[in-house]
């Protein structure tokens, strides 16, 4: 890429001309910040993983726009609480440049700062309300509207298959060494296809979900400390809170990160749990359903295995997905994820009654 030149060919298009730098340290799109008045943030759109960036940044515009109004009449600030979506010149979502990249804009949300893992319980319960503040603002968007930017993305039964086609396509050669690892999923297959199921038959509602809940898609705001802002909204589609709700704590309640290799400092902390469904439901009230609620224990299940099966596949298949630093990592984080689904399992009861404590 010829650095400045393509640069400055796309700030020219969305009208800002202004130097600008790289900025932060996200794993799917380049992102770049300008150090303007107002400041902004330009990201190349990763088109390898997002194919269609019109219908992305469709669903973008039409969530944020959504938003804007609610915050606007609640009293709010559009700018600080939701993202802003720039335009180019000619009106555009997004920019596409001689390069062939697609580059989009968003106006930069100040004195905020994002955290890759939680300090403490009251940290993750802040990340909860903000989530859980989305899930309430869009309770009443069509999700039938937008796009599915990933193709049965949480579809856990479809996720399942694709791990029992690896096991026998056999592409990597590494079948006989993960069977102990395969059998180990395959105990939790069934109830972790429950959601998948009442999703498809219409038992819980289809919502506009993010379906990337990690801490660092909120943003704090630097003074109070309290979640302002969900970001990163690429993956913004049809699905179930569900899955927003378990991916959140198969990340943020584990005692360590997905690809801790000594399985004892693998656990599923009680505490991260209540406090983040604390903070969720109490900004949900009356939005969530009866069998939402009944199901919030099993997502989190749910969501770890789905990911550690997702870890497994991609072992099997020879490392063509997940991002790895060193052979076996795939099947090392395989492992962790599933110490975790045996212990959030051993704390069912317990996770219940901490929902039912809770719940409205």
């Amino acid at each position: 890429m010829a650095y400045n030149k393509t640069l400055n060919e796309i700030m020219d298009a969305f009208d800002i001309n202004i130097n600008i730098s790289p900025y932060g340290d996200g794993h799917i799109n380049e992102t770049y910040f300008a150090d303007s008045s107002p400041k902004y943030i330009l990201q190349k759109i990763n088109t390898s993983i997002f194919t269609n960036p019109q219908k992305l940044m469709e669903n973008i515009d039409a969530v944020t726009t959504y938003l804007r109004d609610i915050i606007t009449k609640n009293g709010g600030d559009p700018d600080r609480e939701t993202l802003t979506v720039i335009k180019t010149k000619d009106g555009r979502l997004f920019y596409e440049a001689s390069d062939g990249g697609c580059y989009r804009v968003y106006k930069f949300i100040e004195n905020t700062i994002s955290l890759n893992l939680p300090e403490n319980p009251e940290q993750f319960e802040s990340s909860a309300k903000a989530f859980g503040h989305f899930q309430n603002q869009l309770a009443e968007f069509d999700a039938s509207t937008l796009y599915e930017t990933i193709p049965d993305f949480h579809n856990t039964i479809k996720r399942t298959e694709n791990l029992k086609n690896a096991m026998n396509e056999n592409i990597a050669g590494r079948k006989d060494e993960v069977t102990d690892v395969f059998e180990g999923y395959a105990v939790f297959e069934s109830d972790c296809h429950i959601i998948t199921k009442d999703l498809q038959s219409g038992a819980i509602p289809t919502r506009v979900t993010h379906n990337d809940t990690k801490l660092n898609n909120v943003l704090f705001d630097k003074d109070t400390g309290k979640g302002l802002c969900v970001i990163d909204l690429d993956t913004v589609m049809p699905g179930s809170l569900l899955f927003d709700y378990g991916d959140s704590l198969r990340f943020g309640a584990s005692t360590a990160v997905e690809d801790e290799a000594d399985l004892e400092k693998v656990w599923f902390d009680l505490d991260y749990f209540e406090s983040y469904t604390k903070g969720f439901l109490s900004e949900l009230g009356d939005k969530i359903t009866k069998r939402e609620v009944e199901l919030l224990p099993l997502s989190a299940l749910t969501l770890t295995y789905e990911c550690g099966i997702r870890f497994l596949t991609d072992y099997l298949n020879g490392d063509t997905y997940f991002r790895i630093h060193y052979p076996d990592q795939n099947l090392v984080r395989a492992k962790n994820q599933l110490k975790l689904c045996q212990d959030i399992t051993a704390k069912f009861d317990e996770m219940k009654k901490i929902v039912a404590k809770y719940a409205k």
